[in-house]
């Protein structure tokens, strides 16, 4: 029933909807009674002259495979005029090209309608100049409406008109008339043998003169260092590989220009030289900004700032990543990509990746906080949710922990910037905190004694922290007494921890002995046979030195008088006297 009734309304909206539609439509389109035919296609070239790229590229493409009757299309001649003099033309508009274009073929319009250009008509396209000597000439495309091929663009008969004259006083500087006829006539890939041989040679002599150049302005520095005795430069070499590279190719850049390139050929040399020069610039800011975040990052924590040094090791390497992705946009312009399209689609691929990154972004950022809050640094001891370990690297994603155990924990970012850290490296003293079960049989001066002189051992001991120092009687659970102790040792290290509090407690059972008295077990006790018990004579004597302390109000309780802990503060020997180390400190 429900179907039916959704089913009704549909039709009945879909009616309201499509009769104004059909209305509006007839009163927009004309309904006619004889079918319309659709227009033809536009005509395409195949020679591709569309656009003024097209015509430039094409011609010297056309050359270089050796076809000057068909290069001779890219010129505006009449049709007798190209039959009869379109080759020589070419091959005279070639060589003028080859040896006096001015311009950048990057730069040349790929749109049909070619550019604006100020003071150039809508149908024309200035790509470039001619120029010999005094002699100059704008290099002009003309758009013409051919009947097979559409509207194409051609090199104009202005521009063709100049070429003869051009021709002449450029052969009379022509390097070729010093160089073996057999080496200029014979071509490979559209070039003469003899400019492959000199583009060859160029390599390594500007290779070898980048490397002597860049000794003479090191070596100086070398000699004058040694002489006043101050390090030498020991990270320049990891500097001075790509710098060679990059001051080689403005030297080969420079030697190539002496020779007499081919218009495209020369295209291409320059784009592959501008993209080595990119990858040289980015090597080369790499490893100087690899030195100076470095630099940066062993002062920081000459300095004490651990948590900074950390940072700027994060922060370099993101620098590493943004600066290897411009130099892959630079490269890209250099190979003639649209960087305004590259961008637009890293904008988008960049929003994609965002969303589906959330985690790896989310870790990015957990590791910045963590490394600026200076919550951890590489090197600190922390326990993780019960994991501890040491902090040996924090990376863009991770944090890298050495445990205990040897392992190696893998946390993310984002995880442990939630996480609960417990920093052992940022403790300033130890907490010594024991609780000491006595005898049930022990008497309560004994208890004083013990008391006394425990207190009198803390305010003695030179790694004690005597102002929080106190021991008291706790508890008396289970039948015995319970001492407390509350003190802090004054040490950063485990190792020297564990040693103070291997000596404090060796003298505190030396205090219980004297005492008379004994440690409590948490186990039962049953007496059988002749158990000596406390030992009596020593607790006389302790009760007589408790009683003593009494009748001369010295009585230590509730503590020692300030004046008497000020005397006695840090006079205990530590190491003890019978110590090794106290011998060889000796």
């Amino acid at each position: 029933m429900n179907f039916c009734r959704r089913t009704v309304v549909l039709m009945i909206l879909g009616a309201i909807v499509a009769v104004p539609a059909r209305g509006q439509i007839s009163q927009i389109l004309p309904v006619s009674s004889e079918t319309q035919k659709p227009a033809p296609p536009a005509p395409t070239d195949p020679l591709g002259r569309e656009t003024p790229n097209g015509t430039l590229f094409g011609f010297l493409r056309a050359m270089q495979e050796g076809s000057p009757l068909t290069a001779a299309q890219y010129l505006q001649l009449s049709p007798a005029k190209r039959a009869s003099q379109g080759e020589q033309l070419a091959i005279a508009l070639k060589a003028v090209l080859d040896g006096a274009f001015v311009g950048s073929l990057r730069s040349i319009s790929n749109n049909p309608d070619g550019s604006i250009q100020p003071g150039i008509p809508p149908d024309r396209e200035k790509v470039g100049t001619l120029s010999v000597d005094d002699n100059e000439a704008d290099v002009i495309l003309v758009r013409v409406n051919d009947p097979s091929a559409g509207r194409i663009w051609l090199f104009s008969s202005e521009t063709l008109a100049n070429v003869p004259q051009l021709n002449k006083a450029l052969q009379a500087h022509q390097v070729e008339t010093h160089v073996p006829r057999v080496l200029v006539k014979t071509e490979f890939l559209g070039m003469s043998v003899w400019l492959w041989v000199a583009l060859i040679v160029a390599v390594p002599v500007a290779a070898g003169l980048a490397w002597v150049l860049i000794e003479l302005v090191i070596f100086p520095i070398m000699l004058w260092r040694g002489y006043r005795k101050q390090p030498q430069l020991a990270h320049w070499r990891r500097v001075s590989s790509p710098l060679w590279l990059v001051l080689g190719v403005m030297i080969d850049r420079v030697l190539a220009g002496y020779l007499n390139l081919p218009l495209l050929h020369r295209h291409y040399y320059f784009i592959t030289a501008r993209v080595v020069f990119t990858i040289g610039v980015g090597w080369l800011a790499l490893r100087v900004l690899a030195r100076v975040m470095e630099r940066v990052r062993q002062r920081a924590i000459e300095r004490g700032s651990t948590g900074t040094g950390s940072l700027v090791l994060l922060g370099q390497r993101i620098l590493k990543v943004v600066a290897v992705l411009l130099a892959g946009l630079a490269v890209l312009g250099a190979l003639g990509v649209n960087l305004t399209t590259a961008l637009a689609g890293l904008g988008i691929g960049g929003l994609a990746i965002g969303f589906g990154a959330q985690k790896t972004i989310e870790n990015l950022f957990g590791g910045i906080s963590l490394l600026g809050d200076e919550v951890i640094r590489v090197g600190d001891a922390c326990n993780f949710n019960g994991r501890v370990g040491t902090v040996e690297d924090i990376s863009l994603r991770s944090t890298r922990i050495r445990t205990v155990e040897r392992t190696q924990l893998s946390i993310p970012n984002g995880t442990l910037a939630t996480m609960n850290i417990e920093n052992y490296s940022r403790r300033d003293k130890f907490l010594f905190n024991p609780n000491l079960g006595m005898r049930p049989q022990t008497t309560p001066d004994q208890l004083r004694y013990v008391l006394t002189e425990a207190r009198r051992l803390l305010y003695q001991h030179p790694k004690v922290e005597s102002a929080s120092a106190r021991i008291r009687l706790a508890t008396l659970e289970q039948g015995w007494p319970s001492l407390q102790v509350f003190s802090y040792l004054v040490t950063r290290d485990d190792a020297e921890f564990a040693a103070i509090r291997e000596d404090i407690l060796l003298r505190l059972m030396n205090i219980v002995e004297d005492a008379g008295t004994g440690f409590a077990f948490p186990t039962q006790t049953i007496y059988l046979g002749r158990d000596p018990g406390v030992d009596k004579e020593k607790a006389e004597q302790v009760e007589a030195k408790v009683r003593e302390w009494r009748e001369q109000r010295q009585l230590p309780f509730p503590d020692f008088a300030p004046a008497e802990i000020s005397e006695i503060r840090d006079t205990l020997p530590y190491p003890a006297p019978e110590s090794a180390l106290h011998r060889n400190s000796g």
